[in-house]
């Protein structure tokens, strides 16, 4: 598989994180409009009835700024999931949510767990993770840009602040982690330069052959310029002749 061929540009691209952001807005909405609170959707850990927050939690917010913190990273690493692990995509995205949903449900502290955010640290770690994996340099690229912009959200997996779910965050986190080990991708092969390869021969390389067996580098002569005077023209006359002329 080649490179133009493995990254390539899809709708999904676009689509999904789109109807991410369309159904986190959509359901704060109907909150809004209709003046109802569906908290008690959320996950609740060691409850029967808290078990079905796996599914509906990821979609529902408690405020405008909880929904705009979460929309923002949410639309960049979906699009960033389906542009470089589009043949994974969807697996990542359902089987992450179960595992970041079940672990938070075994391990939460007994209040209703809301929000995307699991979700989000389960694409920031799958991302990072899977990148070094494979070690193929634009997918090793992709995991230092995710450090660099979310690297600091790597300390909410602890609990250091109150009224934020750190079991979702460390469920996301841990998830992300096991679905880049476990899920196989094809990528493409790395390109190998001819100094890699195993038949590589020192003393037919071009560039090598500048240098001395010292690593000094070798001045080749300038061309010499033929001087003017040494070239030689010759001129071929054609002799005309009375009758060539008409009139």
């Amino acid at each position: 598989m080649s490179d133009n061929a493995y990254f390539k540009f899809t709708n999904s691209v676009v689509v999904a994180p789109l109807l991410a952001i369309l159904s986190i807005w959509t359901v704060f909405w109907v909150e809004l409009r209709f003046k109802i609170n569906l908290n008690d959707y959320g996950i609740y850990p060691q409850r029967v009835s808290g078990l079905k927050g796996i599914i509906f939690s990821p979609f529902i917010h408690g405020s405008v700024e909880h929904l705009y913190n979460n929309t923002i990273p949410l639309a960049v690493l979906t699009a960033s999931l389906f542009y470089f692990y589009r043949g994974i995509a969807l697996r990542v995205l359902v089987m992450g949510i179960l595992i970041s949903g079940l672990f938070t449900w075994a391990i939460g502290r007994p209040s209703y767990h809301i929000g995307a955010s699991g979700v989000i640290y389960l694409l920031a770690s799958f991302i990072f993770f899977k990148g070094i994996f494979t070690k193929h340099y634009r997918l090793v690229a992709l995991s230092l840009i995710v450090v660099f912009i979310y690297g600091s959200m790597l300390w909410y997996i602890f609990p250091i602040e109150d009224g934020i779910s750190w079991e979702g965050h460390l469920g996301g986190f841990l998830g992300g982690l096991l679905l880049a080990f476990v899920l196989k991708t094809e990528v493409p092969p790395v390109k190998k330069y001819d100094w890699e390869k195993e038949d590589y021969d020192e003393e037919a390389d071009e560039f090598l052959r500048q240098f001395d067996e010292y690593g000094n580098f070798i001045e080749k002569a300038p061309e010499q310029e033929v001087p003017e005077d040494t070239v030689k023209i010759t001129y071929h006359y054609k002799e005309q002749k009375p009758n060539d002329f008409s009139g």
